[in-house]
């Protein structure tokens, strides 16, 4: 049995999601998270984007304190994103090589980096080279098939990381399909650091399932931590929390995220589009009636008014 105070727990980046703010409110209400990841930090048009950079600046998300990840497809974006980050005071960075969006694989970023083995031996050697930073990575089995980790595992192995997260799953399958479960243990038993399994924990049981597999030293929660925030701090305490303490946390959080959105942004439309987001995941935790009219809300009266319909019985 995983021991719930010793197993790691981490909070996987979600894109539009899990911004500052909502790290930070996340580990004010409820805790129970080792490590929170940004979002990645990314080159595009050929210049490092400011949001990025903003939103991991150290101290963004106040209590939360998390870790930057970086996607990239050679080594000069590389160097450029990890430069910028250690500029910045940050001294641990996480690697991206599992993002499955079709677009990121097909420049070669994201899980499309794992089949790049020029490329990885060059981050390899990077992080031999930079002892100012911890790395991690972040990664899925393959492209295409459950084995493409092969191809990576020669440069992983020589790469200086502190974990390695996985995600049984190809890029191609994106987020659904089957968890190649053997395919996972045997990468977990053949790369050389403390293993981390991501990928369909709903649950505390499925928390519990996980952290206690063979080589894995604990999970990284995404969807499921995003739907149900008291997830961990559930499996952290050994007990399920009845409804009521789970509705009031998460208007509590809600409360804090939407304050924090609605002081960085100009105007309604932006702040109740990214709010719509943040009920995206909790939909069937507030009910369906109260998801359809925050969904449907176009101004932010009517939105008001679709909070109202979240009960706590």
């Amino acid at each position: 049995m995983a021991d719930n105070g010793s197993s790691i727990i981490m909070a996987a980046p979600l894109q539009g999601i899990t911004d500052a703010a909502w790290r930070e409110a996340h580990a004010e209400v409820y805790g129970g998270i080792d490590v929170y990841f940004t979002p990645f930090v990314r080159i595009e048009h050929g210049e490092i984007r400011r949001r990025d950079l903003r939103e991991a600046a150290p101290g963004a998300d106040g209590a939360a304190r998390a870790v930057p990840q970086i996607i990239f497809r050679d080594i000069d974006e590389f160097d450029r994103l990890t430069d910028a980050l250690a500029g910045m005071g940050h001294s641990r960075i996480d690697l991206n090589l599992g993002c499955p969006f079709p677009p990121q694989v097909r420049r070669g970023r994201g899980a499309g980096t794992l089949a790049r083995t020029e490329l990885l031996e060059e981050v390899a050697l990077r992080t031999q080279q930079l002892t100012a930073v911890d790395f991690s990575v972040k990664m899925r089995l393959g492209t295409q098939q459950p084995d493409g980790w092969r191809d990576a595992l020669a440069a992983l192995s020589a790469m200086r990381l502190s974990h390695v997260a996985i995600h049984p799953r190809t890029a191609q399958q994106q987020y659904g399909g089957e968890l190649h479960a053997d395919a996972f243990a045997e990468a977990a038993e053949a790369i050389p650091h403390t293993i981390i399994f991501n990928g369909d924990i709903i649950d505390a049981a499925g928390i519990e399932a996980r952290a206690a597999m063979p080589r894995v030293a604990g999970v990284m929660l995404g969807r499921g931590l995003a739907a149900r925030p008291s997830l961990a701090a559930e499996w952290r305490e050994g007990r399920e929390w009845p409804r009521s303490q789970r509705i009031g946390c998460l208007l509590e959080m809600h409360r804090r995220v939407f304050e924090r959105r609605s002081g960085l942004s100009c105007g309604d439309a932006p702040v109740l589009a990214s709010m719509r987001q943040f009920w995206e995941y909790p939909a069937a935790e507030i009910g369906a009636k109260a998801a359809k009219a925050i969904r449907k809300a176009s101004t932010m009266a009517k939105y008001r008014a679709a909070l109202e319909l979240i009960s706590e019985k």
